[in-house]
């Protein structure tokens, strides 16, 4: 399907529908990011992948203790992380087989683009 055919679909689809659309796609992405072994899970393992500079986005679930989320939050910052605050740590853990992590670092640029990009448009 030729891009131009693809957008006119997704613009004729509702806007329940275009979310439930970028959700089966965030899916897609974060599990064969994590197949590829793309991806780090835990509050830890992100600050210190992040501190290597081995990290291109940064997933915090909306779902985690305060305190965790304010530690690696404030560790993306010192190291110039870009980082999304988005959904369930069962759901994200599902989707990538890294289950109780509330916190999920991209470590490939290509994925972290698209992860980024396509949970931008799911929140919208």
């Amino acid at each position: 399907m030729s891009k131009a055919k693809k957008n006119d679909v997704l613009e004729n689809l509702t806007p329940e529908e275009r979310a439930e659309y970028n959700l089966k796609k965030l899916a897609s992405y974060m599990g064969f990011a994590a197949k590829a072994g793309k991806v780090m899970a835990g509050t830890n393992t992100a600050i210190f992948t992040m501190a290597k500079g081995k990290a291109h986005l940064l997933i915090v679930c909306e779902d985690i203790a305060e305190n965790g989320r304010d530690k690696v939050l404030t560790a993306a910052r010192q190291n110039g992380v870009e980082y999304r605050v988005y959904g369930k740590s069962e759901d994200l853990g599902h989707y990538t087989g890294k289950y109780g992590a509330g916190v999920f670092c991209i470590t490939d640029r290509n994925f972290a683009e698209v992860i980024a990009k396509t949970i931008d448009n799911t929140s919208k």
